[in-house]
């Protein structure tokens, strides 16, 4: 004897069918939280200035939304933009506005941190340098390096004007001269050595080096005649 005469098998995948449909929906429009990060871009900074330093490069930020919504947000897509086209030298102190990044429709920001950004502002300065090229290393036994020189002889740095004035000279990367023993000519970077400072022409520079035998090879000459002697 069946227990549930009244119960038919197509009715009852019908109604667990009915049952995940609408747990498929439930799961999707309850409310949830995501967290992640944002990049803060400064934008617009004045000609006359440098950035020496900046208290955050983002913002963490949680977002409230469906569950379903919050799968499509796509934290790479989002930044918050400052507009400091109103900067001075010194620290200036910008209050972290979200309202201008755009979220999926029933998505909101419920927090964020920290809630502002500090940035120190500096004079820019441009100044004409000495290139010196950094050698290390020795050439090939019986040679000695002659001259060493870089083309261009000198180049722009720009940067934070305290920084940039206090340069004389900036140096190359590196060029071995271990076993050399002829003229040798390397393209090589240059490297303020400073963050702040950086070239204007950020293309290399040339170094030709001079390398020469120790002792130049006589000349060969033919014995003279012998005395005759009276």
């Amino acid at each position: 004897m069946r227990r549930y005469p009244s119960l038919r098998p197509g009715l009852f995948l019908m109604a667990l069918a009915i049952a995940v449909v609408l747990w498929g929906i439930a799961s999707g429009t309850s409310n949830a939280e995501r967290g992640f990060d944002i990049p803060v871009v400064l934008d617009r900074l004045p000609d006359n200035l440098v950035i020496t330093d900046q208290s955050i490069d983002g913002v963490n930020v949680r977002v409230m939304g469906s569950r379903a919504v919050l799968r499509s947000v796509d934290p790479d897509k989002y930044k918050l933009e400052i507009d400091i086209s109103g900067a001075k030298p010194g620290v200036a102190v910008y209050d972290v506005d979200l309202s201008k990044v755009d979220l999926p429709r029933s998505a909101r920001f419920v927090s964020h941190a920290p809630s502002r950004v500090q940035v120190r502002f500096e004079k820019r300065g441009r100044k004409e340098v000495r290139v010196r090229a950094d050698l290390q290393g020795d050439p090939a036994a019986g040679f000695h390096l002659v001259s060493v020189a870089t083309e261009p002889p000198k180049v722009w740095l720009v940067g934070a004007r305290s920084q940039v004035m206090r340069l004389d000279e900036v140096v190359t990367e590196n060029i071995d001269l271990t076993g050399l023993n002829s003229e040798y000519v390397a393209e090589a970077r240059v490297n303020p050595g400073r963050g702040t400072v950086w070239m204007e022409d950020d293309r290399p520079v040339e170094v030709r080096i001079l390398i020469e035998p120790d002792v130049a090879p006589e000349s060969l000459e033919e014995p003279g005649e012998p005395d005759e002697i009276s």
